[in-house]
């Protein structure tokens, strides 16, 4: 039996970026918020301290800091003929656990998604004709536009305190930023990150294939700054611990740099740690949520009522929470009916492996967002008309770290241990690099998130199950890519390349990328999407469902940025719900 606890004006689920955020805004207009988190507390004085955050071992390789199986997990295959089976260490992609989520652990990698990519379908369908789109697809416009969100984005880059050069301010081209970007209200907050040797190489030698490189935009930061909550930021050191770590030295933004401080200082928050919600609780008839139910550490289970509830948990456990809690109606692969699961999608990967004669790239002074990076061949920049996919992706040159557990490259048919693999790392580690694609998957009727019919968690509550296999139109954009990729590569000097194709079906081993997107969307219609154009729940008014389970299809980008700027967004709309609640979109 639950016990019942006084009610809040707001329960979060989840405090992470989305979460934190959210928490900050509405306690500062003297609303009684809670935030409900499964794991622990996670401080940066504390638990990354200078002394003990570059522990390669750690991190990288034992995973401290990330969801572990045991506390939650889901089922995976290819296709549905397939017996799903549990994930049992993650690979792939790795959920983050505890305070600040998966922004403690990232990269850094900071973008704003291109105005076309927000209408893709009625883009492509005008410029090249519906016969462009690939099978079974299920490819939407999102229900907002670039132009809607631009001042959301700029709210997420100040308070990230985002290095980068603006390539079109108030449609006017910049020199030196990225001519494809849409246009911005002003600049970065603050300068590019200084680029390596890899980078000056590969922007000489792109910019002498007639493309369009430009410097990355990082929350890894350049310059010391202080953002608009009063959070103050050191420059980074380039020390190559970024992805898998937290930052020691407050120079990569997360919740623990850029929002908690001030968070913390707010009279009406509270945080709940090491506490899971099991369900959001729902009126008798459904159409209200009145609060969520939740386990704590000592396995007691506890009933917090609350007139409004924010659903910021990871992607993929927004979908389980709301497939759980009655929210939505389920997707049914078979009937292609349904919404919550229905729309999951990924990212793809590839490019070209650059040796070189003599070279010292030193790729042990690096950041998550170092980088130096074109988007000629992202999103519609380029003629898909003779190519046969819809998609694209940013290409970049990049060195996140070097460090010696984990990294150790060699060439082609080296051993893989004894004294002739010792001779390759040592001979090759300076001098090789990569140009990778990272690249857009669009959205389709086989691959989709569902309850599964078997495995169940220690609570016995019914895993998540992904259905997901790479489709035909991303390994044909992803291998194109990997030519394109390959183009620079040589033209930067490499006396050999390995090209990097996209092969085989999508395996949950390898890791490739936390960018987890789909399953509880946004959209125009209910019948197609979990969320109207506030990321309000169409059938339960005060449940609003953050982050990027929102995404209708994946870009050829990090997420982080545009669910950054979506959360700016669905703040403002929320205020408005709370003074006249209700259904913010008539469907």
């Amino acid at each position: 039996m639950a016990r019942r606890l006084p009610r809040k004006d707001v329960v979060i689920i989840g405090l992470g970026w989305t979460g934190s955020i959210l928490a900050l805004e509405l306690s500062r207009t003297g609303l009684d918020v809670v935030a409900i988190e499964r794991g622990p507390w996670r401080d940066t004085a504390t638990d990354f301290n200078i002394g003990t955050a570059a522990d390669e071992l750690r991190y990288a390789v034992r995973h401290d800091i990330f969801l572990r199986p045991k506390q939650e997990t889901l089922t995976m295959r290819n296709n549905s003929s397939q017996t799903a089976l549990p994930i049992r260490k993650w690979g792939s992609f790795l959920p983050g656990n505890g305070v600040g989520g998966a922004g403690v652990h990232w990269n850094g990698q900071t973008w704003r998604f291109l105005p076309d990519d927000f209408r893709i379908r009625s883009h492509m369908i005008e410029r090249y004709g519906a016969g462009i789109l690939p099978e079974s697809n299920h490819i939407q416009d999102w229900p907002i536009s670039y132009e809607e969100l631009e001042p959301y984005y700029d709210k997420f880059e100040y308070v990230a305190g985002i290095s980068g050069k603006a390539g079109n301010i108030k449609g006017e081209i910049q020199t030196g930023g990225n001519p494809f970007e849409g246009a911005r209200a002003r600049d970065y907050p603050t300068p590019p990150m200084t680029q390596g040797h890899a980078q000056d190489l590969f922007g000489r030698a792109a910019t002498g294939l007639g493309l369009h490189p430009f410097p990355r935009p990082s929350a890894n930061i350049s310059v010391a700054y202080t953002n608009p909550y009063g959070c103050s930021m050191a420059p980074c050191t380039y020390c190559g611990f970024c992805e898998r770590f937290g930052c020691a030295n407050y120079s990569k933004a997360s919740p623990q740099t850029c929002v908690l401080p001030a968070l913390i200082r707010e009279p009406t928050f509270e945080a709940r740690t090491e506490c899971e919600v099991t369900k959001v609780n729902l009126s008798n008839d459904g159409k209200m949520a009145t609060g969520v139910t939740y386990v704590d550490a000592d396995g007691q289970l506890w009933e917090q009522p609350a007139d409004l509830v924010l659903v910021c948990a990871y992607s993929l456990f927004n979908v389980r929470l709301l497939l759980l809690s009655g929210i939505g109606k389920p997707y049914d692969h078979a009937k292609d009916e349904g919404v919550v699961g229905r729309n999951y999608a990924y990212q793809t990967g590839s490019g070209s492996t650059a040796y070189f004669e003599d070279a010292k790239f030193n790729p042990f002074a690096a950041a998550g967002s170092l980088g130096v990076a074109l988007d000629d061949f992202n999103s519609d920049n380029f003629d898909h008309g003779a190519q046969g996919f819809v998609g694209g992706a940013s290409i970049t040159s990049a060195h996140t770290n070097g460090r010696p557990i984990l990294y150790h490259p060699t060439p082609p048919g080296t051993p893989s241990w004894g004294g002739a693999w010792k001779i390759a790392v040592r001979d090759t580690y300076q001098r090789v690099t990569n140009v990778s694609a990272q690249g857009s998957v669009m959205s389709y009727r086989n691959n989709y998130l569902d309850l599964d019919p078997t495995y169940k968690d220690p609570l016995g509550r019914p895993l998540l199950r992904m259905t997901f296999d790479y489709q035909d139109n991303e390994r044909r954009m992803a291998n194109w890519m990997a030519e394109r990729c390959d183009e620079i590569a040589k033209a930067m000097g490499a006396k050999a390349t390995q090209v990097n194709r996209l092969t085989g079906p999508w395996s949950v081993v390898p890791y490739q990328s936390t960018h987890n997107t789909g399953g509880a969307i946004m959209g125009r219609d209910p019948k197609t999407s979990v969320l109207n154009r506030y990321l309000q729940s169409w059938d339960v008014a005060n449940v609003f469902v953050m982050g990027a389970s929102a995404f209708p299809q994946n870009a050829g980008y990090n997420p982080t940025g545009t669910v950054g700027a979506l959360t700016f967004w669905a703040c403002e709309a929320i205020l408005k719900y709370l003074k006249s609640p209700g259904s913010l979109v008539q469907p």
